[in-house]
């Protein structure tokens, strides 16, 4: 079973002994563009996203804070480079972005619940999800100025990659152009991020949020999931 040898690497919990992921893969999803009932999921993550808030700013709250500790444990600077949940949050305001009918889920699940969502085309992953600190080398397969490009982690940092090369940079910050969702994506696997302020708890909840929204969006799918914590 492909979960079964997903890993997050010693080095990685040095830097966060609090830190747990957990990971779902789903089958049978219908992908597509945003539509309303996605949208929904969107607009309701916005009402939440405001009352989290109440006037704060994204960073002052310690689901938020925690992110950014993680951040700089490994060398990266926060207001630069933000964790996603962050750059979701500064986003509730102007209105979160409309993508696709599932990333459009994980995003509100990643509002709603606090903490960063990842979401990766199954069927172009290479081998397990491993969560290490980068040699410096790895490929990560992005676009600049709209055009296809491959860069590489600075070394020491958090990614996750599988066989071919990283699949997401800066932990839970920018996620690679080879295994992102797309409209044809029918299985796919999902990161929850969560550190002690969210607790084993709130990753429940928000797999419960996010099975059961991929669920109506998709009915007849199926969800497998695994829990990697300390």
């Amino acid at each position: 079973m492909w979960l079964d040898d997903a890993d997050v690497a010693a080095e990685v919990r040095a830097l966060r002994p609090d830190y747990a992921a957990l990971l779902i893969v789903a089958e049978g999803l219908r992908p597509g563009p945003s539509d309303d009932a996605s949208g929904a999921l969107l607009a309701d993550a916005e009402r939440r996203g405001r009352k989290h808030l109440a006037g704060a700013r994204p960073e002052e709250l310690p689901q938020v804070a925690e992110w950014r500790e993680a951040f700089r444990a490994f060398g990266a600077k926060p207001q630069r480079t933000r964790p996603s949940v962050e750059a979701l949050l500064r986003r509730v305001e102007p209105g979160l972005p409309r993508i696709d009918r599932i990333t459009d889920a994980y995003n509100a699940v990643s509002v709603g619940c606090l903490l960063p969502v990842g979401g990766e085309d199954l069927d172009r992953y290479a081998g397990p999800a491993r969560l290490v600190r980068a040699t410096g080398d790895e490929d990560f397969d992005t676009t600049a100025d709209g055009q296809p490009a491959v860069e590489h982690p600075e070394p020491g940092e958090v990614i996750w990659r599988d066989d071919r090369g990283v699949t997401c940079r800066r932990w839970n910050w920018r996620q690679c152009a080879r295994t992102r969702i797309t409209f044809s994506a029918t299985r796919a696997m999902f990161v929850l991020d969560g550190l002690a302020a969210l607790g084993a708890a709130g990753l429940r909840a928000a797999e419960a949020e996010l099975t059961a929204s991929l669920a109506r969006l998709s009915p007849g799918a199926a969800f497998t999931s695994r829990l990697l914590s300390p």
